[in-house]
């Protein structure tokens, strides 16, 4: 057996995982975030231990983990863990979806003007680089006592087994690593005022980083297992339902939005903030163009419209006769692609008194499936395309927006069981694969069991394709007021 521990923002979960990979078992916990000021972001590493060692808990009590081989790690990217030389938390974690770094984010492309061709991505608020350029600026006292840096997952890995380690795929995201060459940039690094000190090991996602601490395996009634490098919640997700061959492609709808697709060279396209990172698996890489708020703008239209809970919304929204004109811009937390802009707002535009609550709902839906076909259609810009497309994360559970998502974009999507799983599977798959390195990977990256197919209705492809001019013309003429 193979446990994944997935360390999400607004939960934990863990999924334990048998030789045939069928899913045993599953805990979650939830978890606080902090916004104390506009466009911050923050949460308490100490909560993300406390989390995992609740659901490690609650899991040891459904199962027998003796027979667990290894765990492998996977999470939120992109987050500053600051840790000084004891390996203590030095302050709040600055999240992924946190803006406040934009000025520094142009210092750095000044200081290294070719950093987009090292990184192969725009320098943007939500990466880890100018997270500590900031702290240097505004917490100085702080920046001093820094003495490693630390992904969300990896600070995990280093209570679970007192080693400094993370993976590509995570790395990628940084803006510290040279992603074509694999390896932490010393000129990203000194125009951060560090060096490869502060940075953990690199290892790719299947390989094998630490053992995990006696005194823990005894708490989680388990043996002292290899802790596998793991990656980062995309490349993580997508090994989990199968994809490590180029042109394989996903749609995560999860509290970010996310089109993924795998490449076997390194490709880039940051003038429209398309992201280029490492895969979690050796020579592989891949394309990602994200949007921050997904599925989590929808839980936001949930709560404003006082709404009992997104299936609900859903069932409104499907039952509903009435049609509006009504738009959303999902920007609730700026954006990235393809608008690179940590100040877009959300937007409700062509309210009538014929709009309510289901109206609003539905706009929001819409509003979010434009702006993922905004990504979609920027990363094809590479010359990378996917016609097929699975979907995965928790929004992939509504069979309406499943259709609704085909019909924007115009693409068919594919649903498979167990794709709402997503990154801790492939966390534990790439356990899995760990312990079987002379394998082919093809026994371990199957796709799940396709449950159903969405074809576009080319009548609405084409009524969306109208309403989504509009959307862009929105967001081009409110941008900068």
């Amino acid at each position: 057996m193979y446990i994944g521990i997935d360390l999400g923002t607004s939960g934990v979960k863990v999924v334990l995982l048998d030789e045939s990979q069928q899913i045993i078992a599953t805990t979650q916990q939830t978890l606080p975030i902090s916004r104390p000021q506009p466009l911050w972001s923050e949460q308490n590493p100490e909560d993300w231990w406390y989390a995992v060692n609740l659901a490690m808990l609650a899991l040891a009590q459904q199962q027998n983990l003796s027979a667990v081989k290894a765990i492998g790690l996977t999470g939120q990217m992109h987050g500053a863990t600051l840790l000084d030389k004891n390996g203590h938390i030095l302050r709040p974690a600055i999240l992924w979806n946190d803006g406040r770094s934009v000025a520094e984010c142009a210092e750095l492309e000044t200081l290294v003007p070719n950093s987009r061709e090292i990184t192969g991505n725009l320098m943007m608020p939500g990466f880890t680089a100018p997270k500590l350029k900031w702290t240097q600026k505004y917490e100085p006292a702080i920046a001093e006592k820094v003495h490693k840096v630390l992904l969300p997952k990896d600070y995990l890995r280093l209570v679970m087994t007192g080693e400094y380690a993370s993976d590509m795929s995570d790395a990628s995201g940084t803006m510290w690593l040279d992603v074509g060459k694999r390896a932490w940039d010393s000129s990203l690094l000194n125009a951060c005022g560090l060096d490869e000190s502060a940075m953990p090991k690199l290892f790719e996602g299947n390989q094998i980083t630490g053992y995990l601490r006696p005194e823990l395996a005894k708490n989680w009634k388990m043996n002292t297992v290899p802790v596998v490098a793991g990656g980062g919640d995309n490349g993580a997700g997508a090994i989990g339902i199968g994809l490590y061959q180029t042109g394989q492609a996903m749609l995560s709808l999860g509290t970010s939005g996310v089109y993924f697709v795998v490449t076997d060279k390194f490709t880039a396209n940051p003038q429209k903030a398309v992201h280029s990172f490492c895969h979690a698996l050796p020579n592989c890489w891949h394309l990602m163009s994200v949007i921050l708020s997904a599925a989590s703008a929808v839980d936001w239209v949930k709560k404003v419209t006082g709404m009992a809970d997104v299936q609900t919304l859903f069932k409104q929204i499907e039952q509903s006769a009435v049609n509006s004109d009504a738009i959303f811009l999902p920007y609730l937390s700026g954006e990235r692609t393809p608008h690179n802009d940590a100040y877009a707002k959300g937007v409700l535009w062509g309210l009538t008194h014929n709009d309510n609550a289901v109206t609003l709902a539905k706009a929001v839906v819409e509003g979010v499936s434009f702006a993922m076909t905004d990504g979609i259609d920027v990363l094809h810009e590479t010359g990378v395309v996917a016609d097929n497309i699975a979907l995965i994360g928790g929004g992939a559970k509504s069979a309406y927006w499943r259709q609704l998502l085909a019909d924007i974009t115009g693409r068919t999507m594919e649903y498979r069981t167990g794709g709402d799983v997503g990154p801790a599977l492939g966390a534990a798959k790439l356990a899995q694969i760990a312990l079987h390195p002379n394998e082919d990977l093809a026994n371990f990256c199957q796709p799940l069991p396709l449950e159903a197919v969405y074809q576009p209705n080319l009548a609405k492809t084409e009524f969306y394709a109208e309403k989504r001019v509009k959307y862009g013309n929105i967001y081009q003429r409110l941008k900068g007021i």
